[in-house]
């Protein structure tokens, strides 16, 4: 429950930051206007539907893939080189610290 919950949270948090990219990636010449806003409004739209997916196991693998893509925005912007380092570094730290909170409420107190 508390891994949905931190994980759900950064994927709202990347959802902003991701949308915002699109008007920076319009900025890049490789893209075209059109390409540029449905990537950086296409992973941010992923990232809301993730998020209300994680009650299922396998959503958690979309979230990993999302920050993959994240990170790819670098070859476009150099500063999505550090956002995504950010924003994975902050997807693994919710996985991994949601997950030992939901074990230790788990155990039974004695």
């Amino acid at each position: 429950m508390m891994k949905r919950r931190l994980c759900s949270a950064i994927l709202f948090l990347q959802a902003i930051v991701l949308g915002l990219s699109a008007l920076v990636l319009v900025q890049s010449k490789d893209l075209t206007n059109t390409q540029a806003l449905w990537i950086g409004l296409g992973l941010s739209g992923a990232c809301v539907l993730v998020a209300g997916m994680l009650r299922r196991p396998w959503a958690y693998v979309l979230g990993w893939l999302i920050q993959a893509g994240a990170l790819a925005l670098g070859i476009y912007t150099p500063a999505m080189i550090v956002l995504g380092v950010l924003f994975g570094l902050l997807w693994f730290t919710a996985y991994r610290l949601g997950a030992t909170i939901d074990r230790d409420k788990a155990v039974p107190a004695s």
